[in-house]
């Protein structure tokens, strides 16, 4: 007979409590799962009737990690409404500012999020279990105070430029309110080298970023991870031998679809800035990967759900079309509505398909040579276009362990991205600022990529102020419930099909939802599924 639990996994994750999920587990596999975002976040709400400049000072505030991502896409929203003309310095500028804001959570969130669970007791046995205690021990592991002294070194270029990290206020529509000096430039290189020296290459590779970079699919993955003792030893080749052990490359797959609004702008691809415009100025590519089909991204497929979210009706609208009145969860579960957070979708032949936002998503879409021929500028900077987690996910599918390493596998990237756009601040011209002409009546789309993946605004601007405002951010593409027509946003279907080894400890599930950087402390409570009786009460990867 098939023995049934109830997992009650509340909070979900690490960083902020308002993320829960009820979890079923049979014969020692999850076999139905609803996630619940359990806080009202009204920012929307609160920009209503606002002065249009107001989404620069209240979106940043959404999220204290990536509130530079946030001030990038919500001055970007302006821009393209006001059609603006932006100088090439600002641009790059701001693009320093964003892939610096990357950087610094790759580190923080390994070691900090995501890592420390493996010292969690149910891997005691493991061949790796005690260097991994020894290198990622919560405080105490050799590694761990590396990665965290050094993600500070990424925002401190930021605050070089914005004023302060986080929640900065420099980016403005028309440019940024700073110019820099040589010594500023000069600065943040000699801290990306740190950056490079001291964690990169020495703790994370145990090789040179090049050499690092010259892998192109598993294979070459799996012949680097033997070519030496120093990428066997390093902190990557740990990560991957303890996943391949531990089956963290079997689980966690997600929907399969794939959403990357793609970020950093070229200027000389972008003389103004328009919505129709955007896709060919970005650097890091956009697109949508649908059943192994590369899409170009547009914006005007976006849509979001409220069928079983926690807001009156059950449409799906554009953003822009959007009115959204929440309704008391009391009145809404009787409606059979589970969450405060909506279903993003992408219409793919008029159809709403979930899609998996974050740095796997953006790694699938630039393993399409195809993305060159809507992203412009991605085919003029080195490793934009990147096979290697395309092939990785046609070899051996999306997993826990390949969305982590593809996080990774970004700062790798991005270090070399910073170090060139550095040098591309011409000092020779002293614009970093156009003044726009601000119109009554527009409409506005601004996206970028933060660390957690395709975040994106919506503005509606009536009579000068702002009619509407629509914020869509990664975890709502990852964690939204189920739409009108029952599919299952991607940390859902993620979850479903996970083993449970210790239904009193289900440390799999969390490594799921942390794999998506969902930012929440896990309580998990276990009940009876037939008697609703509380069987254990315990928290997730730390001190029971």
């Amino acid at each position: 007979m098939a023995t049934k639990q109830h997992l009650v996994i509340d909070p979900l994750a690490r960083l902020e409590g308002d993320v829960r999920a009820d979890v079923f587990v049979e014969d020692g596999h999850v076999v139905d799962v609803q996630v619940e975002a359990v806080m009202f976040r009204g920012f929307e709400i609160i920009l209503r009737g606002k002065d249009p400049l107001a989404g620069l000072i209240v979106t940043p505030r959404v999220c204290g990690i990536c509130g530079g991502s946030h001030l990038y896409k919500a001055c970007q929203a302006l821009d393209t409404a006001w059609h603006t003309q932006v100088p090439p310095n600002a641009w790059w500028i701001r693009n320093i500012a964003q892939v610096c804001e990357t950087l610094q959570s790759v580190p923080r969130w390994y070691y900090a999020i995501f890592a420390i669970d493996f010292v969690n007791k149910n891997y005691a046995k493991s061949k790796l279990y005690d260097e991994v205690v020894k290198r990622w021990a919560p405080f105490v592991g050799t590694s761990y105070k590396i990665g965290l002294e050094i993600s500070a070194l990424p925002v401190k270029i930021y605050a070089m430029f914005g004023g302060q990290w986080p929640h900065s206020s420099f980016m403005v529509p028309g440019g940024v309110m700073c110019a820099p000096q040589l010594d500023h430039i000069t600065r943040a290189h000699a801290l990306l080298e740190r950056y490079r020296t001291e964690w990169l290459e020495k703790v994370w590779l145990g090789c040179s970023v090049d050499r690092w970079l010259e892998n192109k699919t598993w294979d070459d993955i799996l012949n680097w991870l033997e070519e030496s003792e120093s990428h066997r030893n390093s902190d990557c080749g740990l990560f991957i031998r303890f996943c391949l052990e531990n089956g963290l490359d079997k689980y966690g797959a997600g929907v399969g679809n794939f959403i990357a609004c793609g970020s950093y702008v070229d200027p000389q691809f972008y003389p103004v800035s328009t919505i129709e415009d955007r896709n060919k100025a970005l650097l890091a590519p956009s697109g949508v990967v649908y059943n192994g089909k590369y899409y170009p991204f547009d914006h005007l497929n976006v849509r979001e759900d409220v069928t079983h979210s926690y807001f009156e009706g059950s449409w799906m609208l554009h953003p822009w079309d959007e009115e959204t009145i929440p309704v008391d969860p009391e009145v809404a579960k009787k409606q059979g509505k589970y969450s405060w957070a909506k279903s993003p979708r992408y219409l793919i032949n008029g159809q709403p398909v979930p899609c998996e936002a974050g740095p796997l998503a953006r790694q699938v879409v630039a393993g399409y040579e195809e993305a060159k021929h809507t992203c412009t500028a991605a085919g003029c900077v080195e490793h934009a276009i990147d096979p290697l987690f395309r092939n990785i996910v046609n070899k051996i599918g999306p997993s826990v362990m390949v969305r982590v390493l593809a996080r990774m596998h970004e700062a790798v990237k991005y270090y070399k991205w910073a170090k060139q756009w550095l040098g591309k601040v011409d000092f020779k011209d002293d614009r970093f600022y156009n003044k726009p002409k601000e119109l009554p009546d527009a409409k506005g789309f601004g996206g970028t990529e933060a660390a957690r993946g395709a975040l994106m605004d919506w503005i509606v601007l009536e009579n000068g102020k702002i009619k509407n405002y629509q914020i869509v951010t990664p975890t709502a593409w990852n964690i939204g419930p189920r739409d009108s027509k029952g599919q299952m946003g991607p940390i859902e279907k993620a979850i479903v099909g996970s083993p449970v080894k210790n239904p009193e400890d289900p440390i799999e599930v969390a490594h799921v939802a942390r794999s998506f950087d969902s930012c929440l402390v896990c309580t998990v409570h276990v009940y009876d599924r037939k008697s609703r009786k509380e069987l254990a009460r315990f928290k997730l990867g730390g001190t029971k």
